[in-house]
């Protein structure tokens, strides 16, 4: 018989060859091997991604803490601030409630941390002012404003390493809250709604309260005296919407528990 032919019969029976035995069985050794090279794979990805996460967590609780210290600073900053001046009491902490409250009347999506870091630290460049200017009874001379008109951007280069917590915002209520509605103020000489929001309702609650407290050179005016002083101010030192929003907020107070 043809060997040929033998080979044929020997296909139609449904017979592998040694050829194809040896096929088969180098395939499904190399699928085994890739099987086990994806599940070490698989392991080793998965030991990686719970690196990874213990990491993020550990930065996540790095970040809290940090963001504590500066919250830290923030607030001793502000006392070492209040602590020179025995006639603003509590100066700081009243006008952050003030500035909050007027805020949230006029635009409460602008109330963050780094806001309310700027009520707190609005004068915190008066540690570089010399106290005998500071603490003067009387009204200062021109030599002595012009060096108190600096506080502001002493202010700013204190907090600039502090950046990545007390941002744009903080910066702008230091360095604006002195600036006037009609461009006479310092220590950029901005004018209208060029000074930003945030500095104009500040520079409101500042003058207020500085107004209805005790200094050195005249008692508290009456809230009634002090709100026709802001209305006579208002288009001048004041943007005058945000007079008009004050009063309001103003006669919406029933005690001091509202704010």
């Amino acid at each position: 018989m043809d060997p040929s032919g033998t080979s044929e019969v020997n296909d139609a029976d449904g017979r592998v060859s040694p050829e194809e035995m040896d096929s088969d069985t180098d395939y499904r050794a190399e699928l085994e091997r890739t099987r086990s090279q994806l599940l070490v794979f698989a392991r080793d990805m998965s030991a990686v991604y719970q690196r990874k996460r213990e990491h993020e967590l550990k930065l996540g609780a790095l970040l809290e803490e940090l963001r504590t210290d500066y919250l830290s600073i923030v607030e001793t900053l502000a006392l070492v601030v209040e602590a020179k001046d025995q006639y603003t009491a509590n100066h700081l902490e009243r006008c952050k409630r003030y500035g909050i409250a007027l805020t949230s009347r006029i635009d409460e999506s602008m109330i963050t941390p780094q806001l309310q870091y700027g009520f707190l630290l609005h004068d915190v460049g008066k540690i570089g002012i010399p106290e005998g200017i500071l603490m003067k009874p009387g009204p200062l001379t021109d030599e002595e404003m012009t060096v108190m008109r600096t506080h502001p951007l002493i202010g700013v280069q204190i907090v600039a390493p502090m950046r990545r917590v007390l941002d744009e915002v903080t910066v702008e209520v230091i360095r604006h809250h002195h600036e006037r509605f009609d461009g006479n103020g310092y220590p950029d000489g901005l004018k209208g709604e060029d000074i930003p929001l945030s500095a104009r309702i500040f520079s409101i609650v500042d003058s207020f309260d500085a107004m209805t407290s005790d200094r050195p050179y005249r008692k508290a005016l009456a809230l009634d005296e002090a709100l026709t002083r802001l209305r006579a101010e208002a288009g001048k030192q004041f943007d005058p919407e945000v007079v008009a929003e004050f009063e309001q907020l103003m006669q919406s107070i029933q005690s001091p528990e509202d704010w």
